[in-house]
């Protein structure tokens, strides 16, 4: 992309700032130029911050009624999922999934679960309940 490309359409999303691409100058180097966005970001964005609201919302009814855990709401919230969730963690992937059961997750060592507190930015409190 040319630095006169770089799009300045504005992006509601990044709240007013900008955020820097690489674009090519006149010189043919490469350079950081700041950008607004454009609007397909802009829904792309919020098409997948509904997808992971919805989400948490499933999950907190699943928690409630016992059938998930408040892990898996509180991944949600903090806008992850469960493989960035492993990522975050240094666990497994198949570890964390497993802890999203309900029965799982109410037996995991308070070390684990301030593991899974500090990655979602959490007091332990927090995180073994659902609002």
């Amino acid at each position: 992309m040319d630095i006169d490309d770089v799009p300045q359409e504005g992006n509601r999303s990044l709240g007013g700032h900008r955020k820097a691409l690489y674009a090519r100058g006149a010189d043919g180097q490469l350079a950081l130029v700041p950008s607004r966005g454009w609007e397909a970001e802009e829904i792309v964005t919020r098409q997948a911050v509904e997808e992971l609201d919805r989400l948490a919302a499933e999950a907190q009814e699943r928690a409630r009624a016992g059938t998930g855990s408040a892990l898996e709401y509180h991944m949600y919230k903090a806008r992850m999922d469960s493989l960035m969730l492993a990522q975050v963690t240094g666990l497994w992937h198949w570890r964390v999934r497993r802890h999203l059961r309900p029965e799982v997750f109410r037996r995991l060592r308070p070390a684990l679960l301030a593991r899974y507190a500090e990655a979602l930015g959490l007091d332990l409190a927090t995180l073994t309940r659902i609002p």
